[in-house]
């Protein structure tokens, strides 16, 4: 029997997110008697926990810090366990905005301008808006640097951008990049395969966390894509090409813009949501993969059962 220790929960502003998901995969994966499941957070009992039950793999389902920033990776590292996702250094590159975005730069990756905020330097607001106005002009687009989900993501105008900039506080460092108008698309990468794309028009100004998760926010979810045959193999190998740049494992899931037939890179997530409303498992869907198949695919990918 293989054993299966799921981590989820934990102390991140996705907690709620991340149990949704465990409980998804944990239904799937009850479906086969050949799993021996355990299910715990990362609490200060987690590592003997761990020690005692000796799994076969870890399937970290946390999102959001301390859970896909490159730090529970560091501790299973330490315990010599097998586990899902992107290991350490490619989780704390990608959840980390503003280096992720000089990667993107650097390697000829088309990704919005940005500054960064710093609350903790005591940055000047008006010496910041002023170096919007000269570098990429309003709307601009607000963002904590080490969240996912949209946790904390404004759309602002230079009329409400200090009121909130200062809902961010608690955040510290702030990216704060150019907005960009278009098509929302997402592209999904497993191990090394290229999934697919799917396109998101939500109701709400953007993709946030609402439109993410709440089923009143009525998100169109459209799939297949109408997009020319060499703009899907480009968006897929944008994407393909950030997954091998921060050497990501398992699956990641690439956010862009589509404007001016151009692909703007937003950011990529090392541990997307596997929740009925996610996207990795729709675009798996329609690319004839089971969400149970899926879940394995990242086992494997892992190095369980290879």
């Amino acid at each position: 029997m293989t054993k299966i220790l799921i981590l989820a929960g934990g102390y991140s502003n996705e907690r709620e997110i991340s149990l949704i998901t465990a409980k998804s995969v944990i239904y799937e994966l009850k479906k086969n008697k050949k799993y021996k499941l355990l299910l715990i957070e990362p609490d200060g009992s987690f590592v003997k926990k761990l020690r005692k039950f000796k799994p076969n793999l870890v399937l970290n389902l946390l999102h959001g810090r301390y859970g896909e920033d490159g730090y529970i990776q560091s501790i299973l590292e330490s315990e010599k366990v097998r586990y899902s996702h992107s290991g350490v250094l490619s989780s704390s590159l990608a959840i980390d905005k503003e280096i992720s975005k000089k990667i993107f730069t650097e390697n000829n990756i088309l990704t919005p301008p940005h500054i960064k905020f710093s609350f903790k330097n005591n940055s000047n607001i008006k010496n910041t808006i002023k170096k919007i106005d000269r570098n990429f002009k309003f709307p601009v687009v607000l963002k904590p640097i080490n969240e996912g989900s949209s946790v904390g993501v404004y759309i602002c105008t230079k009329k409400n951008f200090n009121r909130n900039l200062m809902k961010l506080k608690k955040f510290r460092d702030i990216l704060i990049e150019k907005y960009i108008p278009g098509r929302e698309i997402q592209a999904a990468i497993l191990g090394k395969k290229k999934l697919g794309i799917i396109e998101l028009k939500p109701r709400r100004k953007f993709y946030d966390y609402k439109a993410k998760y709440s089923t009143s926010a009525k998100t169109e979810h459209i799939i297949p894509v109408n997009l020319s045959y060499r703009n899907y193999n480009k968006v897929n190998s944008i994407a393909m090409k950030a997954h091998k740049l921060l050497k990501c494992r398992g699956v990641s899931r690439s956010d862009f813009r589509f404007y001016n037939n151009k692909f703007y890179l937003l950011e990529i997530n090392t541990q997307p949501g596997m929740t009925s409303l996610s996207l990795v498992p729709e675009i798996a869907k329609y690319q004839n993969i089971s969400f149970i198949k899926l879940i394995e695919e990242i086992m494997r990918d892992a190095g369980i059962n290879k």
